[in-house]
Protein backbone atom coordinates (compact mmCIF):
# COMPACT_ATOMS: atom_id res chain seq x y z
CA UNK A 1 0.00 0.00 0.00
CA UNK A 2 1.11 3.38 -0.39
CA UNK A 3 2.17 5.39 2.28
CA UNK A 4 1.20 9.54 1.89
CA UNK A 5 3.77 11.24 3.68
CA UNK A 6 2.76 14.59 5.03
CA UNK A 7 4.58 17.83 5.91
CA UNK A 8 3.62 21.13 7.59
CA UNK A 9 3.49 22.83 3.77
CA UNK A 10 1.52 19.92 2.22
CA UNK A 11 -2.13 21.34 0.90
CA UNK A 12 -5.32 19.22 3.16
CA UNK A 13 -7.68 19.72 0.15
CA UNK A 14 -4.77 18.07 -2.11
CA UNK A 15 -3.84 15.40 0.52
CA UNK A 16 -7.64 14.43 1.02
CA UNK A 17 -8.38 13.96 -2.89
CA UNK A 18 -5.72 11.28 -2.48
CA UNK A 19 -7.43 9.88 0.72
CA UNK A 20 -10.63 9.19 -1.15
CA UNK A 21 -9.32 8.23 -4.09
CA UNK A 22 -6.90 5.24 -1.96
CA UNK A 23 -9.91 4.62 -0.37
CA UNK A 24 -12.12 4.56 -3.09
CA UNK A 25 -9.20 2.14 -4.67
CA UNK A 26 -8.39 -0.43 -2.22
CA UNK A 27 -10.62 0.52 1.53
CA UNK A 28 -7.73 1.98 3.10
CA UNK A 29 -5.02 4.86 2.91
CA UNK A 30 -2.11 5.06 5.04
CA UNK A 31 -0.43 8.79 5.74
CA UNK A 32 2.78 9.73 7.74
CA UNK A 33 3.81 12.93 9.83
CA UNK A 34 6.43 13.90 11.79
CA UNK A 35 5.58 17.07 13.68
CA UNK A 36 3.02 18.79 14.80
CA UNK A 37 2.59 20.62 11.82
CA UNK A 38 2.43 18.08 9.81
CA UNK A 39 0.20 16.56 12.27
CA UNK A 40 -2.50 19.02 11.76
CA UNK A 41 -2.51 18.91 7.86
CA UNK A 42 -2.98 15.22 7.74
CA UNK A 43 -6.27 15.58 10.43
CA UNK A 44 -7.52 17.93 8.67
CA UNK A 45 -6.85 15.93 5.63
CA UNK A 46 -9.02 13.37 6.86
CA UNK A 47 -11.80 15.91 7.65
CA UNK A 48 -12.13 17.00 4.18
CA UNK A 49 -12.04 13.46 3.02
CA UNK A 50 -15.19 12.51 4.64
CA UNK A 51 -16.74 14.75 2.92
CA UNK A 52 -15.31 13.72 -0.23
CA UNK A 53 -16.64 10.35 0.49
CA UNK A 54 -19.73 10.92 2.39
CA UNK A 55 -22.11 11.08 -0.86
CA UNK A 56 -21.43 7.63 -1.35
CA UNK A 57 -22.92 6.76 2.04
CA UNK A 58 -19.20 6.20 3.34
CA UNK A 59 -17.68 7.57 6.40
CA UNK A 60 -13.85 7.34 7.30
CA UNK A 61 -12.29 5.70 10.68
CA UNK A 62 -8.89 7.17 11.40
CA UNK A 63 -6.25 4.93 13.68
CA UNK A 64 -3.22 6.56 14.84
CA UNK A 65 -0.19 4.71 15.80
CA UNK A 66 3.97 5.43 16.74
CA UNK A 67 6.26 4.72 13.45
CA UNK A 68 9.74 4.65 13.80
CA UNK A 69 10.60 6.23 10.68
CA UNK A 70 14.73 7.06 9.17
CA UNK A 71 14.88 10.44 7.48
CA UNK A 72 18.77 11.62 6.21
CA UNK A 73 19.92 8.69 8.02
CA UNK A 74 18.21 9.67 12.04
CA UNK A 75 15.90 7.34 13.49
CA UNK A 76 12.52 9.56 14.48
CA UNK A 77 9.13 8.88 15.72
CA UNK A 78 6.64 9.95 13.89
CA UNK A 79 2.77 9.01 13.58
CA UNK A 80 1.09 7.22 11.55
CA UNK A 81 -2.67 7.12 10.58
CA UNK A 82 -4.39 4.60 8.70
CA UNK A 83 -7.67 5.92 7.62
CA UNK A 84 -10.45 2.77 6.88
CA UNK A 85 -13.60 3.33 5.43
CA UNK A 86 -17.02 2.50 7.41
CA UNK A 87 -19.84 2.24 5.76
CA UNK A 88 -22.58 3.73 6.78
CA UNK A 89 -26.37 2.25 7.47
CA UNK A 90 -28.81 4.02 5.32
CA UNK A 91 -31.07 4.95 8.87
CA UNK A 92 -27.80 6.86 9.87
CA UNK A 93 -28.91 9.85 7.91
CA UNK A 94 -32.15 10.03 9.19
CA UNK A 95 -31.26 9.20 12.68
CA UNK A 96 -29.11 12.95 12.29
CA UNK A 97 -31.98 14.81 10.45
CA UNK A 98 -33.82 13.57 14.25
CA UNK A 99 -31.12 14.82 16.16
CA UNK A 100 -30.57 18.12 14.74
CA UNK A 101 -34.45 18.82 14.64
CA UNK A 102 -34.53 18.26 18.78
Amino acid sequence: MEVLKISSKSNPNSVAGAIAGLVKESNKAEMQAIGAGALNQAVKAVAIARGFVAPAGVDLVCIPAFAEVEVEGEDRTGIKLIVDQYKLPLDYWFDMDEYYQS
